[in-house]
């Protein structure tokens, strides 16, 4: 579910209309729900009730300030793949010891760093990682708190580039090496075994994968905590969204009318199928949601500059592209396109294309969508997750700014980049 609606012909975040920060701010521009995120935060925080657990945000699908800020408000830990980002959640008054350090290649400096601000768990990768740790630490006369990272080889049946629990993928230790990794862990002297961490993808909109991972690792987090006295078990995040369509989605009788068998998963579906796997285990369980929680609480604003009418195809040029929104051209992601200006019912079947100099910067391609024209500013729908993150300044295009909406209110919380900032790095 989401924030976004038409209201008096008009399409709003909340009480706030998209066409009114459109003229106040330029586009492109991300706009944010503020309320979106604490619902979707909220529905995942309760259906685990019946576990001890925590859930552990993914700063990497979107980690602006306020959203983080908003976050810590709520109770929310923080999985975390950078020192940057840990410096992030600090500034934004989020605990250290609240977070998760996952990734493959953490350097000297991000393992100092997070040792030295008391992080809940570095959650490593492979044991030459759990080796250079050991020693880091016993550098700095400190036990550092580790989990393994267990790869249960679970096809989660999503993009290749968002799959990250098979054994082909660079993630994690194989399952069935994992036990020995333990073993020889335990015998290093500034570690301290704290859990088991697993994550088999982004994106997954059926229970059947993660129930599969689930039950196939549960047996082995028991064994630990018997063995090492591990206390927590983290099975990832992955939960998928509905971007397809996205607007739709903030429409309960919407939801309600779709068969349940091919609708997206909810929270409490989700559970009802782990939390009797997991209970047993009375460990303190990890959830590292990102997209779930993040995804459909933001657009991309964008103006029409242009429409090419070619022999083949009709082209609606926009004044953002890949280099801002990037889903679509990496991981064919899908986002469902709405005019600011309530459509009519009218459509048209187009390629809705950026400025950016590569044949790959499309939104979509020979896609039926509401008709807009030039000069009318339309919605990226879904584009809270791995939008911003993921975006960059190339052919020399300055970053957009960031909106978040709170009821009534909207702030800028970043501020639109100047092309003076862009190059100011720079030297002759």
């Amino acid at each position: 579910m989401h924030s976004f609606r038409y209201i008096s012909g008009s399409l709003h975040c909340e009480d706030v209309s998209l066409n009114t920060l459109a003229k106040e701010h330029g586009t492109p521009l991300y706009v944010y729900s503020a309320g979106t995120f604490r619902d979707h935060f909220s529905k995942l925080d309760k259906a685990l009730s019946d576990l001890p657990h925590e859930v552990a945000y993914a700063v990497k699908a979107n980690s602006n300030l306020s959203i983080l800020r908003l976050l810590a408000e709520l109770g929310s830990g923080f999985d975390i793949v950078s020192g940057g980002e840990l410096l992030r959640v600090i500034k934004a008054g989020g605990d250290p010891a609240k977070c998760t350090f996952a990734g493959v290649g953490k350097t000297r400096a991000e393992i100092e760093f997070a040792l030295q601000h008391g992080i809940y768990s570095l959650n490593v990768e492979s044991e030459e990682e759990a080796t250079f740790i050991d020693q880091i630490a016993g550098e700095m006369g400190v036990k550092a708190p580790i989990a393994f990272r267990v790869n249960p080889n679970v096809d989660a049946k999503t993009h290749k580039y968002i799959s990250t629990g098979k054994s082909e993928n660079k993630f994690g230790i194989d399952f069935e090496s994992i036990e020995d990794a333990y073993a020889r862990a335990a015998k290093l002297k500034n570690v301290t075994l704290k859990g088991l961490q697993m994550h088999i993808g982004s994106q997954l909109t059926t229970v059947d994968p993660f129930l599969e991972a689930v039950e196939k690792v549960a047996p082995l987090a028991a064994k630990l905590k018997e063995t090492y006295q591990i206390e927590f078990f983290s099975i990832g995040g992955g939960i998928g969204i509905v971007y397809d369509p996205a607007l739709k989605s903030g429409d309960p009788a919407w939801w309600e009318s779709q068969d349940p068998e091919s609708r997206p998963l909810t929270p409490t579906e989700y559970a009802a199928n782990v939390v009797p796997v997991l209970k047993p285990l009375d460990l303190k369980i990890l959830l590292e949601p990102g997209r779930f929680i993040a995804g459909n609480a933001g657009v991309l604003l964008t103006k029409c500059l242009y429409e090419k009418k070619g022999a083949a195809k009709t082209f609606k040029i926009i004044d953002s592209g890949m280099h801002q929104l990037i889903r679509p051209a990496l991981y064919e992601g899908y986002h469902e396109i709405n005019p600011v200006k309530e459509p009519t019912g009218e459509t048209e079947v187009v390629d809705v294309v950026g400025p950016i100099c590569e044949t790959g910067d499309f939104f979509c391609q020979d896609r039926e969508v509401p008709s807009f024209q030039p000069g009318d500013v339309i919605a990226m729908m879904s584009a809270g997750a791995y939008g911003f993150t993921m975006a960059s300044t190339y052919n020399t295009h300055p970053l957009p700014a960031e909106i978040l909406v709170d009821g009534s209110e909207s702030r800028v919380v970043r501020k639109r980049q100047t092309l003076k900032e862009l190059i100011s790095p720079e030297e002759i």
